[in-house]
């Protein structure tokens, strides 16, 4: 039996994801395991392929390091990681968006209201790793933290607007990002609390997001009652954005914030949403992802799909480089 470097706390679905993309690593690149805090891993790619990305789809890696220097976004910590959403994010659009002809049909299939990608928006109608700069709208933009979009597109609807799709994008994730400022230690310097969802709701500086560090989350929830009904909210004891939720609520309010912007750059979008995708297989985020839902006043605000969806879509069209991917990309992640 195959033995491999792995830790021993994974789901089934994360195990048996990890032995797949290990087992491609060891086909596709080498067999050398790599290093994390001192313990050797199969799934993490050596020193010697360090920021170097193999795992990056050929095809696309000038247009990924273009962007990366004309737009300054950071590589994850665990890029060179196999199992690394960000760079599973590229390997998935990238090549949609390479082909900004062809892309709409694809695109289409998990986002209907899509009719053309808007080229002469972002880089050529995408952003990796996509936030409101200069803007910040959030204010919670600064060199160690900050609300992204792992990928964003522009695109015009049925109806011609101008509008603006943030995606967030997981592979073996088995939760979103939860909320940072119920773990700070500075809340022990003040009167923070997230156990009563009425008492935020009166006066939000018992948040320490708010009272502290000043973002502008509760701020853009109370504005946009119709996205976020105060009796959802209050359907929820503690703070709903405590846990899984908290990534969702972030990203849908730079979402909400960019739509209702009546100046500055992005006050051009009509029409802002924010979906998820994730990998078919990783059922592990749906608990959060159906609160959130239920939480939602305005339902198409946000939605979720997964990348197979894409990957059937492409191998009906008619561009052979698109098939190319599809059955590499397929290989690599959903086989």
């Amino acid at each position: 039996m195959t033995e491999y470097l792995m830790p021993k706390t994974l789901s089934p679905f994360q195990e048996a994801m990890y032995k797949h993309l290990i087992d491609w690593k060891w086909k596709n690149i080498t067999r050398k395991a790599g290093e994390y805090a001192g313990h050797e891993y199969d799934a993490v790619l050596p020193e010697s392929y360090k920021d170097k990305l193999p795992h990056l789809y050929e095809p696309i890696r000038q247009l990924f390091l273009g962007h990366q220097k004309r737009f300054h976004f950071k590589t994850h910590k665990f890029a060179d990681h196999m199992a690394s959403s960000q760079i599973a994010c590229a390997n998935l659009f990238l090549p949609i968006m390479a082909h900004p002809d062809v892309a709409p049909q694809i695109l289409a299939s998990v986002k209907p209201d899509l009719a053309s990608i808007a080229t002469e928006e972002l880089d050529n109608g995408f952003r990796i790793e996509f936030w409101d700069e200069p803007t910040n709208m959030l204010g919670d933009h600064n060199k160690s933290t900050g609300t992204d979009a792992d990928f964003a597109v522009a695109y015009r609807n049925q109806a011609g607007q101008l509008c603006l799709w943030l995606i967030e994008h997981k592979l073996t994730e088995a939760e979103f990002t939860t909320c940072g400022g119920a773990r700070s230690k500075g809340r022990k310097h003040g009167h923070y609390s997230c156990d009563s969802t009425v008492e935020i709701l009166k006066n939000p500086d018992l948040c320490y997001y708010h009272g502290k560090c000043q973002y502008k989350y509760w701020p853009i929830t109370h504005a946009n009652k119709a996205t976020f009904p105060r009796d959802s909210l209050l359907s929820h004891a503690c703070c709903p954005f405590k846990e899984g939720m908290n990534q969702l609520w972030r990203n849908t309010a730079l979402a909400l914030a960019i739509e209702t912007a009546k100046e500055g750059p992005y006050a051009k979008y009509k029409k802002v949403y924010f979906s998820v995708c994730h990998h078919p297989k990783n059922t592990a985020l749906n608990e959060s992802m159906d609160a959130f839902r239920s939480l939602l006043g305005e339902k198409d605000r946000f939605s979720s799909f997964t990348s197979d969806l894409l990957i059937d879509s492409a191998r009906k069209c008619k561009n052979p480089a698109l098939k190319q991917w599809a059955n590499w990309y397929s290989e690599l992640y959903l086989s």
